[in-house]
């Protein structure tokens, strides 16, 4: 009878450790990386990755680096998914971003009434583009940071 027991023992054994992988892969994968609006954090990725998917693409974007480095960058308020493969298309890390407002003492929100305007204070305060401000003050200073950039890029004659 104590062969049994042993052979029972070594199985309870077994299952309990391969369930404590399974918990201990799951969580790992459960983690939640947290980026702002507009700023980019750099995630550190298994060196096999050679593919990213992000869940939803309005809210996070992602470029794959050598050495193993992702960069991702928050476009949106929410949270999306991202799952890295590998050449057989195989789920290597499968996480969650959340991306938040911009955060930062220099940010100052004004609010007309209902309406929302944001300003970057570094230290004078400009206007900036931020997801949630009112309509007509978020398109004007999207435009002259849109023409701005067009002229830059033009070469002077």
């Amino acid at each position: 009878m104590s062969a049994v027991f042993e052979r029972r023992t070594r199985r309870v054994v077994r299952s309990a450790v391969a369930l404590l992988a399974v918990l201990a892969a799951t969580a790992a994968s459960a983690e939640t990386f947290t980026v702002n609006v507009d700023q980019a954090h750099i995630l550190k990725v298994p060196d096999k990755v050679t593919t990213i998917v992000i869940g939803n693409p309005l809210i996070a974007d992602a470029s794959l680096q050598s050495g193993g480095m992702l960069v991702v960058t928050g476009k949106s308020f929410g949270s999306t998914n991202l799952l890295a493969l590998d050449r057989n298309g195989k789920t290597v890390m499968d996480t969650t971003l959340q991306v938040q407002g911009p955060a930062g003492s220099n940010l100052v929100v004004v609010y007309r009434g209902s309406d929302r305007e944001s300003y970057s204070c570094t230290p004078e305060c400009q206007p900036r583009v931020t997801l949630g401000d009112e309509q007509k003050f978020f398109s004007e200073t999207l435009a002259q940071s849109g023409a701005r950039s067009t002229q830059a890029q033009t070469p002077a004659h």
